[in-house]
């Protein structure tokens, strides 16, 4: 490549951008529908995420769906990580990348696949003939005939391989078919013989061409399918590299300005930097474009599932950020500049940048703090084994369970240091823990559980009434008393009670269940709760009046006051759902919710904080909904025509082949089966009353609706009349005044602060008549009683001073259990090899603490405050002893 004859042979220099146009628009000319890339949260539940550009076409090519074209293109993102350890060590693994692919269903076969790839390779991209290789399926006899006879490649750079490298698959089961590929040569000089596709150093392959034909089952079986389809992948960053003369993807434009970033950021320049630096930098740019997009899409950082794969390339890139040196936050920056790369192709991304960076800066956050704490263990764990030796399993599930280390990370960690890690042991301790958590789940009492268990072969699904009758006559089916069946119970038992039929709604789906009464024949029994085992209905409540008898016929009663009020709660929280949807992301999901009689709680999935004014506007568009009286519809329809429609799907509930939906036109439509109010005029008022975070990813917003709502301001109103009148000041005073007496007490404590630290300097003053010579040095190790930490730091620092070339250690017990303890030393004292931060952390672990700090000054505390004196007289005595040596 470098001889001046390779070097007029090479292809004209494109863009990333233009090598993407380029290839939709060539196959859009030929007939194909370009169409937007899926989502990286695929549709299909075998894969985790989108890892080809035929996983959305996948139903189309298992004959599920009728394709709306007959050809198709697209520029599809995709993300893998089962190479993730060659990420940024190799010339072209990523976790992201972008897949160009034209698709055929049922339309052309492998002879118009083939023609066109080579056109658009030699004619199109102009990359030489005799630099192309392609391979085909050892058995596919009918592809090579079309390379050699219709293409005319040479039959020496016709190469048949195995199953594993030409026989296409998109998960453990589904369409598959052999494949043919085409890669370029950067060494043509080295000829024909014995050709190599392996040896990456010469060849890459940039374009996959796979003959769909079969299905494979859960067995590995394969089935021919009703249509042979064409299914083809172009790496994008493969043929940047090739179009660029770039040494790697990383190189090209679709990367390096990201990489660029990282490294200004680190205060590098990457052609300056040695190899380990170079691929740090490397995975830095591969997962960030990695996590912009996943963020993007809707994924939000978890343990479980994509939001763990999230979460782990965030914390890849943060620690090879560490790994160059950079102590603060980053990612944001870097995030920037991957985003303004990929805005063009990707309008979603700039559209979600805002949750982009919230949810990269609490994950990089939370991160470094665990960094800080796990490193150090982890340190102390790899100084204990020798070079080639393993870290105990439970010391990794230590670092795992106490410190939130993942494995995988102590894993590479380790091995940088020459180390490997015991899995099995780790595994063991995990599953130890797991041993525990069941013993403790043993505790629980299930015996009413268990009694339904054993009956339920005899009771019948009841019957539930409660959509439109709210009450209703019924037959006793079972008793249960203490959790065992019994045949009738007197007033004053506490009972669970089985009913034929029931207007009772049973807690499920966040509401919880009714209350009220079961009556007649001088019987009364109070309903306090109803819950639902599959499909039987039990009533738990209390025998108030008579004798209830198995067989007997009562009335089932709810309470309606608190059946309109959880309606007016659970309705509330469908028009929450949708002004969240609506006014801040449309990617917001529940994560888990509680519909009471007296509030609703809605979780979602969000990164950061809601501001007061984005809470303010939601409450207003609710109220606005409210008050627009929207009448509800309430339909039962197959799941599908309900997806089809856009209905929600309650988070945690399953779903049959039917489900009822809660539409509201306009404004939200459910899959729920809850109760409802059937116009929102008749919830009345609604008012958020908190929004905290509860889990990673995780904010929970808490309102009334209905009734509650002034119940709710008439405490609120009692609380500000009561401060009004302590205060004496209006309602619309107490602010200006509490925001006076605030600036008045910040006076006073710094006054306070002032007044402590003249008294910490006085003090100290007092002290200089125990300075003691030693050798070149001046010495000083007393207790200053009771002086909090900024004291002793600011006498230290003032007696430092007065010193010059000498030592402090100053101590002090300003509370039971507390030790306070702070070490000032000169740059002649650390010459000698003494460090303040090591030496009084090994001082603070007399009287049962520790600490650290800079070598010229650091703190440190402990809980024993009877060993100070001893801890004092122990530093001065090593200190006297390592100042007077020569």
């Amino acid at each position: 490549m470098t001889s001046s004859k390779a070097a007029s042979n090479l292809p004209p220099i494109l863009k990333g951008a233009e090598i993407r146009d380029t290839f939709l628009n060539f196959y859009a000319e030929r007939g194909h529908k370009i169409l937007p890339s899926a989502s990286l949260v695929p549709e299909d539940p075998t894969v985790l995420l989108t890892i080809a550009g035929m996983l959305q076409f996948k139903p189309i090519f298992l004959g599920q769906r009728t394709a709306e074209v007959p050809r198709a293109t697209t520029s599809q993102k995709c993300i893998r990580t089962n190479d993730i350890e060659n990420v940024g060590r190799t010339a072209r693994h990523h976790t992201f990348f972008e897949m160009l692919g034209n698709f055929s269903f049922g339309d052309y076969f492998k002879e118009k696949a083939i023609a066109w790839a080579w056109e658009l390779s030699t004619k199109v991209f102009k990359l030489p003939k005799e630099r192309l290789v392609v391979s085909v399926f050892r058995d596919d006899d009918d592809a090579f005939a079309i390379w050699r006879d219709q293409i005319g490649v040479p039959v020496k750079r016709i190469i048949r391989m195995d199953e594993a490298d030409n026989f296409w698959v998109s998960g453990p089961t589904g369409p598959c078919g052999p494949c043919s590929e085409i890669y370029y040569d950067f060494h043509p000089e080295r000829g024909d013989d014995d050709i190599d596709l392996e040896d990456d150093t010469r060849f890459i392959e940039f374009y996959n061409l796979v003959f769909m034909q079969y299905n494979r089952d859960a067995e590995e079986n394969l089935t021919p399918l009703a249509a042979q389809n064409i299914d083809t992948g172009l790496g994008l960053e493969r043929m940047a590299q090739i179009l660029q003369r770039k040494p790697n993807n990383y190189e090209t434009d679709l990367i390096f300005p990201i990489i660029e970033t990282a490294a200004a950021i680190a205060g590098l320049a990457y052609d300056k930097c040695d190899e380990a630096q170079k691929v740090s930098l490397k995975v830095i740019g591969d997962h960030v474009r990695s996590v912009i997009h996943m963020i993007a899409d809707g994924i939000t950082a978890s343990n479980l599932g994509r939001g763990y794969v999230l979460r782990r390339l965030i914390r890849r890139a943060v620690r090879h950020g560490r790994l160059l040196g950079i102590e603060k936050p980053f990612i944001q920056q870097v995030a920037e500049t991957a985003i303004a790369l990929s805005e063009s192709a990707y309008p979603n991304v700039r559209q979600r940048a805002a949750a982009i960076l919230g949810e990269l800066q609490l994950e990089e956050s939370r991160f470094l703090e665990t960094l800080d704490r796990g490193e150090k263990l982890l340190a102390d764990l790899l100084a204990k084994v020798p070079k080639g030796g393993e870290i105990a399993g439970k010391d990794a599930f230590k670092l795992y369970d106490t410190y939130g280390f993942p494995l995988e990370l102590t894993q590479e960690i380790a091995e940088e240091q020459g180390r490997t890690v015991d899995i099995k042991g780790f595994e063991a301790a995990m599953e130890e823990q797991r041993d525990m958590s069941r013993e403790a789940h043993e505790t629980i009492d299930l015996t009413v559980q268990g009694s339904l268990d054993e009956l339920a072969e005899n009771l019948h699904e009841t019957e539930f009434l409660g959509y439109s009758d709210v009450a209703s006559p019924a037959e006793v089916r079972l008793l249960l008393v203490d959790g065992k069946p019994v045949e009738r119970a007197e007033a004053g038992t506490q009972v669970q009670v089985v009913l034929d039929r029931t207007p009772f709604y049973a807690e499920s789906g966040g509401q919880i269940g009714d209350r009220g009464y079961l009556s007649g024949n001088q019987v009364v029994v109070r309903v306090e709760d109803v819950q639902k085992d599959g499909v039987i209905f039990v009533h738990f409540g209390r025998v108030e009046q008579g004798t209830v008898t198995t067989g007997d016929r009562l009335s089932a009663q709810i309470d309606l006051a608190c059946r309109r009020r959880a309606q007016a709660n659970h309705t509330a929280t469908h028009l929450l759902q949708a002004a969240l949807k609506s006014l801040i992301d449309e990617n917001i999901s529940q994560q888990g919710s509680l519909v009471a009689f007296d509030r609703l709680r809605f979780d979602i999935n969000f990164s950061r904080a809601l501001t007061p004014e984005e809470l303010e506007q939601i409450e207003k568009q609710v109220n606005t909904w409210i008050a627009e009286a929207h009448t509800a519809h309430v339909a039962v329809m197959p799941i599908t025509e309900a997806k089809a429609k856009g209905a929600t799907a309650m988070f945690g509930e399953k779903y049959g082949d039917e489900v009822r939906v809660i539409d509201f036109p306009g404004v939200s439509m459910e899959l729920c089966g809850g109760t409802h109010v059937q116009n929102t005029a008749e919830i009345g008022l609604f008012k958020i009353i908190a929004e905290t975070g509860v889990a990673a990813g995780i904010r929970r917003i808490e309102a009334v609706a209905g009734p509650a709502v002034l119940e709710y301001l008439n405490v609120r109103d009692k609380v500000v009349r009561e401060l009004g009148d302590r205060f004496k000041a209006k309602p619309e005073e107490l602010p200006e005044r509490i925001t006076a007496l605030h600036e008045e007490l910040k006076a006073t404590q710094k006054q306070l602060e002032t007044a402590k630290a003249e008294l910490a300097l006085a003090q100290s003053d007092q002290l200089l008549d125990q300075v003691e010579t030693v050798g070149d040095f001046k010495l000083l190790v007393a207790e200053m009683p009771g002086a909090d930490a900024d004291a002793l730091k600011t006498a230290a620092e003032r007696l430092s001073q007065k010193l010059g070339d000498g030592a402090v250690v100053l101590g002090a017990s300003p509370a039971p259990e507390k030790v306070n303890l702070i070490a000032a030393f000169s740059p002649t004292v650390n010459k000698k090899g003494i460090q303040a931060g090591k030496f009084i952390g090994a001082i603070a672990k007399l009287c049962g603490g520790g600490g650290g700090g800079r070598p010229n000054f650091a703190q440190a505390g402990g809980r024993d405050p009877e060993k100070l004196s001893d801890a004092l007289a122990e530093a001065k005595r090593q200190l006297t002893e390592q100042l007077a040596a020569s």
